[in-house]
């Protein structure tokens, strides 16, 4: 096993130990996706790194990120929001009360519909959202630099595609952040 007995198995080890336990077991197959999740926590670890370095949340940045997807002028309704996150309207509200308080975003009324509330991000929000994207940025083409533009397009294509596959296996689970808030 791996040298601490703290420290995770190597993807080695671990097919190794699902094999003796389940004979079934597709090596190729428990290689990539056992592949694939530790990138994701590691690659979530680094990011949540570089968002608390610039006094962010990862739950800051996916409404920031909501936000500037949306397209000028980056405003959505709160209802709109916690949709878009997965979340419940009382957990969207909650984070909107910090993000408000902190002056990442504005909270109004809309002006044309006055029952209707409008979230908009600030001058600040977005400059936070862009600080985050240069060093993701960074971390990024790092995390790629020995793939040439032939692998990296493959690689793309190939994510894609089981994205889209698990996406229509678990269509209820599209864009489902809560459970990892």
């Amino acid at each position: 096993m791996a040298d601490t007995p703290d420290a995770e198995p190597s993807i080695e080890e671990q097919i190794a130990a699902y094999q003796r336990e389940f004979q079934d077991l597709d090596p190729q197959v428990e290689q990539i996706v056992s592949a694939l999740g530790r990138l994701n926590r590691r690659m979530n670890v680094a990011y949540n790194r570089q968002t608390s370095a610039l006094d962010l949340t990862n739950a800051e940045w996916e409404v920031l990120k909501a936000l500037v997807l949306s397209g000028a002028p980056y405003r959505l309704g709160p209802g709109e929001l916690a949709k878009r996150l997965g979340l419940t309207p009382a957990a969207m509200t909650h984070r909107i009360d910090r993000m408000v308080a902190e002056g990442l975003v504005t909270r109004d009324r809309d002006e044309a519909n006055r029952v209707r509330v409008i979230v908009e991000i600030t001058p600040e929000g977005r400059e936070k959202w862009l600080d985050a994207m240069r060093l993701a940025s960074v971390f990024e083409e790092e995390l790629l630099q020995d793939l040439d533009d032939g692998e990296r397009s493959k690689l793309g294509e190939v994510l894609t595609r089981l994205l889209r596959r698990v996406e229509d296996a678990q269509p209820d689970a599209e864009g489902r952040l809560a459970d990892l808030d």
